[in-house]
């Protein structure tokens, strides 16, 4: 019971800006997929998902990583909104070119 607790607490709560999630619906399945699994790793391991290709940080809580390499590249971008309360907001997802940083 008690590693059941401390796992719920140290996880993270994600989020989809209404305007990724439009985009996402877009998306091929393969793409939604890699997404998905991004998503439950930042809700287990946090924000910095260096194991993802290209991820970098753009700014203090700013980061983006590739979903899909090639043409075109698809990429995830999202925001650590509370550190505290551990909440990150994707707020991008779609191609390279039209990313917002």
């Amino acid at each position: 019971m008690l590693l059941k607790t401390l796992i719920m607490i140290s996880m993270w709560q994600v989020e989809i800006s209404k305007k990724a999630d439009k985009k996402r619906k877009k998306l091929n399945r393969i793409i939604q997929e890699q997404l998905y699994l991004l998503i439950e790793e930042m809700e287990l391991n946090g924000p910095i998902r260096g194991n993802w290709p290209n991820f970098s940080q753009h700014g203090k809580n700013l980061y983006h990583c590739h979903l899909k390499k090639g043409r075109p590249t698809y990429i995830a971008c999202w925001i650590v909104i509370n550190k505290k309360m551990k909440l990150i907001e994707v707020n991008y997802v779609g191609t390279h070119e039209k990313a917002p940083y």
